[in-house]
C-alpha cells in the first residue's frame, strides 16, 4: 500500500479548510457510525485517511465546537477500528463538553448495541432524543434496541413518528413487521412486510419473513410461495430453509425436511431454532437420542428458545418421563404461551401421572386453541 502522502498548507489555508470541515463533519458522523463494522477493505483505509486527515485539520482550532467535533471524529475512528473502550473515551469526552451533544449520545448508544447492551444503549438513544427532538437516526436506532429488547409496543411508537417524516423507507415498515410479528398481529405484519417488499423489492430478508408469518397463520402455500422467491433472491437465507423445513415436516416429508433444515445449520451453525427443528425430525422419525441432544444444545444456545423446552416435553413424553415433560412443558408456557400443541402434550403427561383434574384444565385449553395431537384424553365433564 502507498504511503499516506500529507501535502503542506499556510496557516491561512489550513484555517479556511478546517472551518469547511467542521461545517461538514456533523452530517457525516451521523451516518459514520451506524455502518463502521460493514466497511471493508479500500474503503476501510480510505475513511481511517479522511478521519486522520479531518483531525489534523481541525487540531489548530479550540472552539467549544470544534473540540466536541474532534472528540465525535475520534470515537468514529476507534470505533471503525473495533476498539470500543477507546471510542467510549472520546464521545463521552465530547459529552463532558457538551452534555446534550446529540450526535456523540447517538453514537454511544450504537457502541452499546453492538456490544449487545441493549439497555444501556437505550439509555443514550433516549437522551439524544431528548436533546434534539426528531432526531431520526436515534429514533430507529432505539427502535432497533426496543425490538432486541423484546419492548415492541415502544418499537412501533418510535417507528410511527420516524413514519411521519420518512415514508418512503422501507426500512421502517420491515421494523414494523418484526415488532407486529412478536404480537402475534399478523395481518398488519403481513401489510407491513408488503410495504417494505414494494418499496424495496430486491430485498429477500423480507419475504423470508413475510413467508415466516405466513407459517404462523398455517398458510403453507404463501408461505411456500414468499420464502422459494426469497431464496431466488438470495439462496443463502437460512430461515427461510428453516421455515421450508418446518412446513415439510408438517407435511410427513421427512427426508426433504431434513435437507432443508441441514441447509440453514450449513449457513448458520448456532441457528438454536434450527438445531431444535432438527432434532423435531428427530424425535418424528425415532432417533430419539439425536433428538434431545439437538434440544439441549438449542437451549444452551437461546435458553429462551420455548419451543425447545416444547419439543423436549415431547421427548420425555416418548421416553414415559412424565414429570420431566411436565416441567419442559411448564418452562415452553412461562416463555410463549402460544406455542402450538403445548397444552394437548401437557394434557397427556398429566393424565400418564393420573393427575386428572391438571389434565383436564390442560385439555381444555387445547380444546379452546383447537390444538391437533395425540392424546387418549377423554373430554372433560
Amino acid at each position: 500500500m502507498a504511503s499516506l502522502f500529507w501535502p503542506r498548507f499556510n496557516n491561512r489555508a489550513t484555517s479556511c479548510l478546517a472551518s469547511l470541515v467542521i461545517n461538514m463533519t456533523k452530517e457525516f458522523s451521523l451516518k459514520f457510525i451506524n455502518h463502521f463494522l460493514e466497511i471493508g477493505g479500500g474503503r476501510k483505509i480510505r475513511c481511517l485517511h479522511f478521519v486522520s486527515f479531518t483531525l489534523l485539520l481541525i487540531a489548530c482550532s479550540d472552539s467549544k465546537e470544534t473540540r466536541v467535533q474532534r472528540f465525535l471524529l475520534q470515537g468514529n475512528e476507534k470505533a471503525l477500528l473495533q476498539n470500543f473502550d477507546e471510542a467510549e473515551y472520546y464521545y463521552k469526552e465530547a459529552i463532558k463538553i457538551d452534555s446534550c451533544f446529540a450526535d456523540a449520545l447517538n453514537n454511544l448508544g450504537t457502541l452499546y448495541f453492538k456490544q449487545g447492551n441493549f439497555q444501556l444503549s437505550i439509555d443514550y438513544y433516549s437522551r439524544a432524543v431528548e436533546c434534539r427532538p426528531g432526531y431520526v437516526d436515534a429514533l430507529m436506532n432505539r427502535a432497533n434496541a426496543f425490538l432486541e429488547s423484546k419492548e415492541y409496543y415502544r418499537a412501533l411508537d418510535d417507528l410511527s413518528k420516524v413514519e411521519k417524516v420518512q415514508s418512503d423507507t422501507a426500512r421502517v415498515p420491515f421494523m414494523k413487521g418484526l415488532a407486529l410479528t412478536q404480537l402475534s398481529r399478523h395481518e398488519e405484519a403481513i401489510t407491513a412486510f408488503k410495504r417494505a417488499h414494494a418499496l424495496q423489492p430486491q430485498n429477500a430478508e423480507t419475504l423470508v419473513n413475510l413467508g415466516n408469518v405466513y407459517f404462523f397463520k398455517k398458510n403453507y402455500d404463501s408461505a411456500t410461495v414468499h420464502l422459494q422467491k426469497a431464496l431466488q433472491l438470495d439462496s443463502e437465507q437460512p430461515s427461510a430453509y428453516n421455515t421450508l423445513a418446518i412446513i415439510l415436516t408438517e407435511k410427513a416429508q421427512y427426508a426433504a425436511a431434513m435437507d432443508m433444515v441441514n441447509k440453514a445449520i450449513a449457513l448458520n451453525a448456532t441457528d438454536a431454532y434450527a438445531i431444535n427443528n432438527r432434532g423435531y425430525i428427530y424425535l418424528l422419525t425415532g432417533e430419539q437420542e439425536k433428538a434431545k441432544d439437538d434440544f439441549d444444545q438449542s437451549i444452551s444456545i437461546d435458553p429462551y428458545n420455548g419451543w425447545a423446552y416444547r419439543n423436549k416435553g415431547f421427548y420425555f413424553l416418548k421416553v414415559k418421563d412424565y414429570e420431566a415433560s411436565i416441567r419442559m412443558l411448564t418452562k415452553a408456557e412461562k416463555i410463549d404461551p402460544h406455542i402450538d400443541q403445548l397444552y394437548i402434550a401437557q394434557a397427556e403427561a398429566y393424565l400418564q401421572m393420573k393427575d386428572f383434574s391438571n389434565a383436564c384444565k390442560a385439555y381444555e385449553k387445547a380444546v379452546a386453541r383447537n390444538e391437533k395431537g395425540n392424546t387418549s384424553m377423554k373430554p372433560c365433564k
